[in-house]
């Protein structure tokens, strides 16, 4: 019997997300191929705004964010995180998780990809429209089944 090509898998979460790096660990220990926003390639710790500016983006305009995001660095932050998204077969957020990752989700969700929402804390604030996701996972021992379904899908 042939075996099953490793599922691509776009992990989406804040910076601040302390559950994502085991997360990635755990799914590339299971022979998924994952892209990490935090490591995206070989020698490079993801995309960050002091790289435009050592300015906290919290004093910044709207200007001069829409300006930034125009600058090389967000370009080539940009292209990997899309990139992701576009050859991923899932696309897992992590919560608690900020806009970007949201708006990632929910593009996967419009592109079609198979989708799902882990939320490994014990509270998390409701969102209605997370309903479009395929998977709704809470805690540890459901990310585990979660896990499981990933291998039927893959052979899917």
């Amino acid at each position: 019997e042939e075996e099953a090509e490793d599922m691509k898998i776009c992990v989406a979460a804040s910076w601040r997300n302390v559950h994502q790096p085991d997360v990635v660990r755990l799914l590339h220990a299971h022979g998924h191929e994952v892209y990490d926003y935090r490591n995206p390639v070989p020698d490079d710790h993801g995309f960050s705004w002091s790289e435009i500016d050592p300015t906290p983006v919290e004093k910044w305009s709207s200007r001069q964010v829409r300006e930034a995001l125009k600058h090389p660095c967000a370009e080539r932050g940009f292209g990997f995180d899309m990139g992701a998204l576009r050859s991923c077969d899932v696309c897992l957020l992590i919560m608690p998780s900020g806009r970007s990752g949201h708006l990632e989700l929910g593009w996967a969700c419009g592109a079609g990809k198979r989708t799902a929402y882990y939320v490994p804390e014990p509270f998390v604030e409701p969102e209605l429209i997370v309903k479009m996701c395929d998977e709704i996972i809470i805690g540890g021992d459901e990310f585990a089944a979660w896990m499981t379904k990933l291998n039927v899908w893959r052979k899917a």
